[in-house]
């Protein structure tokens, strides 16, 4: 018996030995709160950077896009400009061949009602 308590104390010696040696290992593998501030300065500060680097390209989008936006109303208004021009370039000339149209027919009534217009 003497034997198998020797060999038991053994075991167990050795056991709390093994954890004992597992236990220290982990302490030192273990961060502590210094080690954990370091690392949150550490991810704040780079956070930062990125956070600078994304508002800086967002306000070069944002600006180039104001300035496609500002040449599409440039455009835009330009296309209006020349669509009014000829616009009433039309109207114009609608209204001289109406007039004309009136002057020569002013003695042909039935001419005057495919117009539109009474005949006097």
């Amino acid at each position: 018996m003497s034997e198998s308590n020797d060999n038991l104390i053994g075991f167990i010696a050795s056991t709390v030995e093994t954890l004992r040696d597992e236990v220290t290992t982990m302490r030192q593998q273990m961060a502590t709160r210094e080690d954990l501030a370091r690392l949150e300065g550490r991810f704040t500060e780079k956070l930062a950077r990125l956070e600078g680097r994304f508002t800086e390209k967002l306000d070069v989008s944002t600006t180039s896009v104001r300035g496609d936006i500002e040449q599409v109303q440039l455009r835009l208004d330009s296309i209006e400009h020349g669509v009014s021009s000829r616009f009433e370039h039309v109207e114009g000339e609608l209204s001289r061949l109406r007039s004309a149209v009136y002057l020569l027919g002013k003695d042909r009534p039935e001419v005057l009602r495919l117009l539109g217009q009474a005949g006097t």
